[in-house]
């Protein structure tokens, strides 16, 4: 995921790159209106972290020309205002979701993950990859043509899995999309991996390739091979 923080609080810039770092997201800033409308110009992100308060400018302006330029980028608004009035206007431009400071970074990297996956899907009720099957509608899971029974978290796990494939995903960022802010509750990620044991199991049942792989020492990946 390439993400572009539009903020002028630097420290909280700081704290937001330092976190999203541990996973695989490349993290760019800018401090202001201008200097966030130079790299709009010249480079694609895949999600802009809006906040509506800049120095030089209104960030609702900037999720406009950002909309004309780049529709498919999603936008993740920011900001201390908790006025209804801007979190409907910024919604109406476009913009995927709202988050009033101050956050939890845990919950701000769930909210980044869930419109990434969204843009990912593109509209498509049913997600396909190889001999597995999702319609993420009925929420029901075939494999080789096969129903199989997953559990909710089994089931986030693997749309979660197909939405980023090729994408290596660290423990804690699998973590905390699964279990958002009480991750922190946790005192290990030792879950991470008895999920995705319980979910390669059932997939392997019906003959499935395998398709989730260890990166050791990073974390696992989706993949054909």
């Amino acid at each position: 995921m390439k993400l572009l923080i539009v903020e002028d609080q630097q420290e909280l810039v700081d704290n937001i790159q330092a976190y999203l770092s541990r996973g695989d997201v490349v993290c760019e800033a800018a401090r202001n209106f201008a200097e966030a409308q130079d790299r709009l110009l010249s480079f694609s992100y895949d999600i802009v972290l809006l906040d509506l308060m800049l120095p030089d400018g209104s960030g609702l302006n900037l999720l406009r020309l950002l909309k004309r330029m780049n529709p498919e980028t999603g936008v993740l608004i920011i900001s201390a205002k908790n006025a209804l009035d801007d979190k409907i206007k910024g919604l109406e431009l476009g913009a995927d979701d709202y988050l009033t400071k101050p956050f939890h970074l845990s919950e701000l990297n769930a909210r980044l993950n869930a419109i990434f996956r969204r843009r990912r899907q593109q509209g498509h009720k049913v997600l396909e990859h190889g001999c597995i099957r999702i319609d993420t509608d009925t929420r029901e899971v075939t494999v080789s043509d096969q129903p199989i029974t997953l559990t909710v978290k089994e089931y986030e796990l693997l749309l979660f899995f197909i939405t980023n494939k090729n994408r290596v995903l660290t423990k804690q960022v699998i973590a905390e999309h699964l279990w958002g802010d009480d991750v922190d509750l946790l005192d290990s990620f030792d879950f991470v991996y008895q999920h995705i044991k319980n979910l390669r199991k059932k997939i392997a049942i019906e003959g499935c390739e395998e398709h989730i792989k260890t990166i050791y020492g990073l974390g696992y990946k989706f993949t054909n091979r």
